[in-house]
């Protein structure tokens, strides 16, 4: 069983991998175009693959602090839509979730 203190670790551990992917996605969105034609073609299809990842990221990011936000208020590991709690493997699994599998699903 994991505790909150080590599911609180955890939250912080992603947080801080997520900042730093869309600090490199904002860098390299930054990089300017070459000047041949062909290779900014590429440059571009890059930053379309940048940009997916980079909204990716932001979303799972508002997901985490959120989680650490309701371990801040005592109300994590509580479905957000019953009230009852969370399995100790969905959280496992997805330690932002919001709702018990019940609900999830």
């Amino acid at each position: 069983m994991t505790s909150l203190a080590e599911r609180k670790t955890h939250l912080e551990e992603r947080r801080a991998e997520l900042v730093a992917r869309l600090a490199q996605v904002e860098d390299a969105l930054d990089d300017p175009l070459p000047r041949d034609l062909e290779d900014q073609a590429l440059e571009l299809d890059d930053d379309e693959v940048q940009l997916s990842l980079g909204a990716v990221s932001a979303l799972e990011l508002k997901k985490v602090e959120a989680a650490l936000a309701r371990i801040e208020d005592a109300t994590y590991g509580e479905c957000l839509n019953c009230g009852e709690q969370i399995s100790e493997a969905r959280l496992d699994a997805v330690p932002h979730a919001t709702l018990c599998i019940k609900c999830a699903n």
